[in-house]
């Protein structure tokens, strides 16, 4: 089992930067593929970014290419999501999860522990 927790959200400007962590417990962690999902109030819960057991592969959503990079540091168990020129489509919670397995994927069925979530909210 994998426990998450999450940090990091809180509300900005348009334009501005913030970095989520998500630190994670027990003895998968480095070996499980994570990612990170949103939702927004009166939406389904979706894909942002993922990032292999290894971290040499990454996905993202097209909505957030190249504005959030993902990252992962394994000595530390906590994984990063670097948000920057945020936008206030970007708003949302922001959860973190661990894969079933190694390998990156963008289906949330494929995580079988998630974090409690943090709120980022943008402003125009």
């Amino acid at each position: 089992q994998v426990q998450l927790v999450e940090s990091g959200g809180g509300l900005v400007q348009a334009g501005s930067s913030l970095r989520l962590s998500c630190a994670g417990s027990g003895r998968t962690f480095s070996s499980s593929a994570m990612g990170w999902f949103r939702q927004a109030p009166g939406k389904e819960r979706e894909f942002v970014a993922a990032i292999s057991a290894s971290g040499y592969t990454k996905k993202y959503a097209d909505s957030v290419k190249g504005r959030f990079p993902i990252s992962r540091d394994s000595a530390k168990n906590t994984m990063y999501l670097q948000m920057n020129s945020l936008e206030p489509e970007d708003t949302a919670v922001y959860y973190c999860a661990a894969g079933r397995g190694s390998a990156i994927s963008t289906s949330w069925g494929d995580y079988s522990n998630w974090g409690q979530g943090t709120q980022v909210t943008v402003s125009s």
